[in-house]
C-alpha cells in the first residue's frame, strides 16, 4: 500500500501547493492536448499529428519554465568554477 499512499500524497500536494516543475509540466500537458485536438481537424496521419503535438508541448514546457523561473535551464552548481575544468572521460573506452 506504500505506492498508493505516496501517489495520493503526490496528487494532494500537486493540487494544494504545486511546485514550479509541476506547474510547467501541467502547462506542457495542456498545450499538447490542445495542439493534438487542433491538428485533429487537419488531414495529417496519426503519427505526424502526435509528434507535432509533443513538439509543441516541449515548446510550451520551455516557455512555461522560463516564465515561472526566469531562466531556461536550472543553474549549474559549478558553472562559475573555471579553475577545475574536468576533461571528458569516456567510460566505454578502455
Amino acid at each position: 500500500m506504500g505506492f498508493f499512499s505516496e501517489l495520493k500524497a503526490d496528487v494532494v500536494g500537486f493540487i494544494r501547493d504545486p511546485t514550479d516543475e509541476q506547474k510547467a509540466l501541467f502547462v506542457a500537458v495542456v498545450v499538447m492536448i490542445i495542439a493534438d485536438r487542433a491538428l485533429y481537424w487537419v488531414d495529417f496521419p496519426f503519427v505526424v499529428r502526435t509528434t507535432a503535438a509533443v513538439g509543441v508541448g516541449f515548446i510550451g514546457l520551455f516557455i512555461a519554465s522560463y516564465l515561472l523561473t526566469g531562466q531556461f535551464v536550472p543553474p549549474d552548481g559549478d558553472a562559475g568554477d573555471e579553475d577545475d575544468t574536468e576533461e571528458y572521460v569516456d567510460e566505454l573506452d578502455p
